[in-house]
């Protein structure tokens, strides 16, 4: 038998048509018009704002709002039209209408204010519900049943990915409220939160990240060329050749949407289901060992549908309902024993929830038993990461080890490939490089083009985690970025960003990439949050996110809005070195510089051998200054260079 060799690219949705439908179907209207423009939006106030879309080639569309006078323009020979018009000052709700002489699109409910963009990977993308068991929010339940609040408005835009600049995505404006806010960007919503409490003014947030990215995938193709570092792979995935070989590979197989909703998960049906029949011949699927993750094997790596089948024996008949233990499944998982399906978990974020299942004694017997369980793994890793037991009348059974396994479907370009399981077995599958979230521009093209030119106040952004090891590179593309998006929208907008969450990355990398966001403060209108002090060690996801988006909201309300606060801790200015004594001079100091606790900890210093070593640090004169045995003379500084 060939192997099996799978091709991995989660969400790659390139939607046929230019952009999305608002409001109706493409049957009923030819207009067509972009996601963000919809009811509930925010639009930013006291601006020139273009909205944009499709319709039918060279005909006259018009714009109506109750705040401005009616305004006209023509459809391209292609059908693409916009217009631009004025908003007033911050208020609503208000209506608007996109009209031709026979058809129309009303959009109700229309605020105007402050609109944001959020970007990042998962600690922006952690939602106020938190992904429990482990990753926790403080305080979420509390904060969720409060925060009904007409005034703060979220667009997430879902996970997409495109080797090309594209217009298509999908998502959706929700008011805030104790039913929608469990879902918005954790980050985001404290920073509105903020913003609207001491505006008071709508705040609208367009949310699009993606959990463990790494930031070349949201630079332009344009942008990161200039820097050459990603030139090779850029050229391989754009390799025709390329192109050619994975259509034909997709041409092969039936497709089925991905559920859009947690409950369409509930019933979802790809042919497969008959793989949990302890009859079915499964004497030809793979073997592998688990726990441990399924997604990436010897001659194949893919995010999709996976069955694992292990048989396990009981000694006596039962007389008690058994206990299943599975641990963490990542992403989702349908789970049978003898044919019976015994428990289920699926939806988004439940990639860290432990299973815990009840085995009813009657589906159970004395000797030979089957237990399968059909994985989805919607991106990035998969598999099951803790121990697998089965106990019950006074045993316990560990499942560890050798299992049977089999891809039953793919996901690629937003739907399920489904393999015909008989001709799947035998197919050798041509070896295509392989296009994910990780892959350079798919994230602009995809998450960031679409958005443009919606008119933003600004950005805040937190991510780096992904970057970690890579420092230097990080030095240069990260503004790189910041200049990237700034030109799209064609408007030096803030850009407010969080450092990387103190955590045992391993190696003592992180304090570098920190000191590469720092000196991004180079980069005019830029502002960075810093965490060190309210992370955790042990968890790269810190509970505590609602003092991350206050500080960012504090960014923005002292520099945008001219509030009096303090909205930067001390900032590193310059230093002089006196005899065996280095003094460091900061910016930012507030009322003056000031410890919780003495000693003051974290500082060290070295002499041109570069060996440093523990420093005794005091405060005098709102300075630091800094000294340590066995070093004369002091040549560079340091502090907090520590992973935690």
């Amino acid at each position: 038998m060939n192997s099996l060799k799978l091709f991995y690219s989660p969400y790659l949705y390139l939607l046929s048509a230019l952009f999305a439908l608002v409001a109706c179907s493409s049957e009923q209207h030819s207009i067509q018009v972009n996601p963000l423009f919809s009811d509930h939006m925010v639009l930013q106030q006291e601006e020139e704002i273009t909205i944009w879309g499709t319709a039918s080639p060279n005909i006259s569309i018009s714009l109506s709002a109750n705040w401005t006078e009616k305004l006209e323009t023509n459809t391209d020979a292609e059908g693409t039209w916009s217009i631009k018009f004025q908003t007033p000052e911050a208020g609503g709700p208000y209506s608007l209408t996109i009209a031709t002489d026979k058809e129309e699109i009303s959009l109700k409910d229309i605020l105007i204010g402050e609109v944001w963009l959020a970007s990042g990977q998962s600690n922006m993308e952690m939602p106020l519900n938190g992904w429990p068991p482990r990753d926790t929010l403080l305080n979420s339940k509390n904060e969720i049943a409060s925060a009904g609040n007409n005034m703060i408005r979220m667009f997430t835009v879902e996970r997409n990915l495109s080797l090309e600049r594209t217009n298509d995505f999908r998502g959706e404006w929700f008011v805030s409220s104790p039913e929608t806010a469990g879902d918005f960007s954790a980050t985001a919503y404290f920073f509105a939160k903020r913003l609207q409490k001491e505006l008071n003014i709508p705040i609208g947030i367009i949310h699009s990240s993606w959990g463990g990215t790494p930031v070349e995938a949201w630079i332009s193709k344009t942008s990161l060329k200039e820097l050459g570092d990603f030139d090779e792979v850029l050229l391989s995935l754009e390799d025709p050749n390329m192109v050619e070989l994975k259509n034909e590979w997709y041409s092969r197989w039936r497709t089925v949407e991905i559920p859009s909703k947690n409950n369409d998960w509930l019933e979802l049906n790809l042919g497969d289901l008959g793989l949990s029949d302890p009859n079915y011949d499964a004497s030809s699927w793979e073997k592998i060992d688990l726990p441990g993750p399924i997604d990436q094997r010897e001659n194949w790596q893919m995010d999709g549908v996976i069955w694992l089948r292990k048989s396990f024996l009981l000694k006596e008949e039962p007389i008690e309902d058994y206990t299943l233990s599975l641990g963490a499944v990542d992403d989702m998982d349908y789970t049978y024993v003898n044919g019976q399906q015994v428990g289920l978990t699926v939806g988004k974020g439940k990639h860290t929830f432990k299973r815990t299942y009840s085995i009813p004694k009657s589906l159970l017997k004395k000797g030979e038993n089957l237990l399968a369980i059909r994985v989805i793994d919607t991106g990035g890793g998969g598999g099951l990461n803790d121990s697998i037991t089965l106990s019950g009348n006074d045993e316990s059974i560990d499942l560890s080890g050798t299992w049977e396994l089999l891809p039953a479907a793919e996901i690629y370009e937003g739907q399920f490939y489904v393999y015909d399981l008989k001709e799947s077995l035998s197919l050798d599958r041509p070896n295509i490089v392989e296009i994910n979230s990780h892959s350079p521009t798919v994230l602009f093209n995809a998450m960031i083009a679409p958005l443009v030119p919606y008119s933003i106040k600004g950005a805040i952004w937190y991510q780096g985690e992904s970057n970690v090891g890579r420092a230097s590179q990080y030095e240069r593309l990260f503004p790189k970025m910041i200049e990237d998006w700034r030109s799209q929208w064609q408007i030096n907008f803030p850009f407010y960003f969080v450092q990387i969450a103190p955590f045992n990355y391993g190696n003592n990398l992180s304090p570098a990439l920190r000191d590469a966001q720092r000196k991004t403060l180079e980069l005019k209108n830029t502002g960075m949050v810093v965490t060190l002090d309210i992370g955790d060690p042990v968890n790269i996801h810190p509970a505590n996110k609602k003092d991350v988006g206050e500080r960012l909201a504090g960014l923005a309300l002292k520099n945008e809005h001219t509030k009096e606060l303090i909205a930067s801790g001390p900032l590193y200015k310059n230093h002089l070195i006196e005899g065996n004594k280095i003094i460091v001079s900061f910016s930012h100091l507030g009322s003056g510089l000031m410890a919780s606790e003495l000693p003051l900890q974290g500082f060290e210093i070295a002499g041109e051998d570069r060996i440093f070593k523990d420093a005794k640090a005091v405060i005098a004169n709102d300075k630091i200054e800094l000294t340590a045995a066995g070093i004369a003379v002091p040549k560079f500084v340091r502090y907090a260079w520590k992973d935690t």
